[in-house]
C-alpha cells in the first residue's frame, strides 16, 4: 500500500539527473570516489619545433558511455506504470532491462501487450504487437517474475519476446556493460540455487566476459528489508564469481545494501502496488516506497554511476563504482 510516511533515506543525496550528453559529469558517490571522465598522456621526447609540427591538441577524447534504465514490477498497465514509462523514455536510454513481473495479475497472454508493448514497443524487437511500431534491434531485455511464471510454463512470456540462449536466463553485452538476466523463480526447470545448472552458467559466462561492469539482474532478491524479505535461494557468490552488482526486485519498494562489501538493489517501484518496509537488515543503506520511479545506469569503461529517479524527477539515491 501506498504511504507518504514510508520514505527513509540513509545516506541518499539529492541531486539532479545527468544530462544525457555530459559523460564528463560526477555525480555524488556514496561507496566510492569517481575517477577522472577524461585524461592526457604525455610522451617523454625532444620538443618539436613549430616548423616541423604542430601542436598537440589539448581537446581530451570522451570514453564511449551507454545509457540504460532499469524498471521493476512495472506490469500493471496503468497510469503508474505510464508515468514510470514516461520517464524512462525521457532518458533516451540505449537499452532497458527489468526485474521481473512484467505482466500482471497472471502472466496472461491476453494482457501481456497491454502491460508492456503499449509503453515500450519501440524498444522490442521484433514486436507484432497493437501499439505501434517496434524497434530496429531489441533493446529490452526482462527477466522473469513469479506472476509471468502464473501461467503453464510462463508461455506468454516466452512467446512475446525473443531473447537470447533459453529465454528464461540468457546474457547480453552492451559495451561496457554485460548483463546477465537471471530466473530466480522456483519454477525455473534448470533450478535457482547456487548448485544448479543455472548457477554454473552464471558462473562461466562471468568468468569468460571481457566487459568492464558485470551487472546481475533477477526478481526474486538476494537481500530485502522490504515485505517479502531475502530470498536465501539466490544468495549466490556473485562477488567471487566476478559480478559488480545485483539488481532484484519483487519487493514494491527501492533499497541499496551492502552485504559482504558487495552491492545489491532491490528495485520494485515500476507500477504495482507499493509495499512497506520490515525492519532494516544489516547492510541497509538506502531505503525508500514514497512513490514510483526506475534507476537510471551510466556506464564508461572506467565508471558506473547507478542513480534511483522517480517520476516527479526527484534524484533519491546516487551510487557510483569505479575501475
Amino acid at each position: 500500500m501506498a504511504c507518504a510516511a514510508c520514505l527513509i533515506l540513509l545516506g541518499c543525496a539529492v541531486l539532479q539527473p545527468l544530462p544525457a550528453s555530459s559523460p564528463a559529469a560526477t555525480p555524488a558517490s556514496v561507496e566510492a570516489s569517481p575517477t577522472p571522465a577524461w585524461s592526457s598522456t604525455a610522451t617523454p621526447g625532444p620538443l618539436p619545433t613549430l616548423s616541423e609540427t604542430p601542436a598537440p591538441s589539448l581537446t581530451p577524447t570522451p570514453e564511449p558511455l551507454v545509457r540504460f534504465a532499469i524498471i521493476g514490477d512495472y506490469g500493471s498497465g496503468d497510469q503508474n506504470a505510464q508515468a514510470v514509462a514516461d520517464l524512462v523514455k525521457s532518458w533516451l536510454p540505449d537499452f532497458i532491462l527489468t526485474t521481473g513481473d512484467n505482466n500482471y495479475p497472471s502472466g496472461s497472454a491476453s494482457s501481456i501487450d497491454q502491460n508492456i508493448g503499449q509503453f515500450y514497443h519501440e524498444y522490442i524487437y521484433p514486436y507484432t504487437g497493437e501499439y505501434g511500431p517496434g524497434g530496429e534491434v531489441n533493446r529490452f531485455f526482462p527477466t522473469l517474475g513469479n506472476h509471468d511464471w502464473l501461467e503453464l510454463n510462463a508461455q506468454p512470456y516466452l512467446d512475446y519476446f525473443t531473447l537470447p540462449g533459453n529465454e528464461r536466463y540468457y546474457d547480453v553485452g552492451w559495451e561496457p556493460v554485460h548483463v546477465f538476466a537471471m530466473d530466480s523463480d522456483s519454477n525455473e526447470p534448470d533450478g535457482v540455487g547456487a548448485s544448479t545448472i543455472q548457477a554454473q552458467w552464471l558462473q562461466e559466462r562471468l568468468a569468460s566476459s571481457s566487459q568492464p561492469w558485470k551487472i546481475v539482474t533477477m526478481h526474486q532478491p538476494p537481500y530485502s528489508s522490504g515485505l517479502h524479505g531475502s530470498i536465501d535461494w539466490a544468495q549466490w557468490p556473485y562477488k567471487t564469481w566476478g559480478a559488480d552488482v545485483v539488481i532484484g526486485g519483487h519487493d514494491h519498494v527501492y533499497e541499496r545494501l551492502i552485504i559482504d562489501g558487495f552491492p545489491y538493489f532491490v528495485n520494485g517501484l515500476g507500477g504495482g502496488e507499493i509495499y512497506y518496509f520490515n525492519a532494516p537488515l544489516e547492510g541497509s543503506q538506502v531505503r525508500y516506497a514514497a512513490n514510483y520511479g526506475a534507476v537510471l545506469g551510466i556506464a564508461t569503461p572506467h565508471e558506473l554511476t547507478l542513480q534511483f529517479i522517480t517520476v516527479t524527477g526527484e534524484v533519491i539515491d546516487t551510487f557510483t563504482l569505479t575501475k
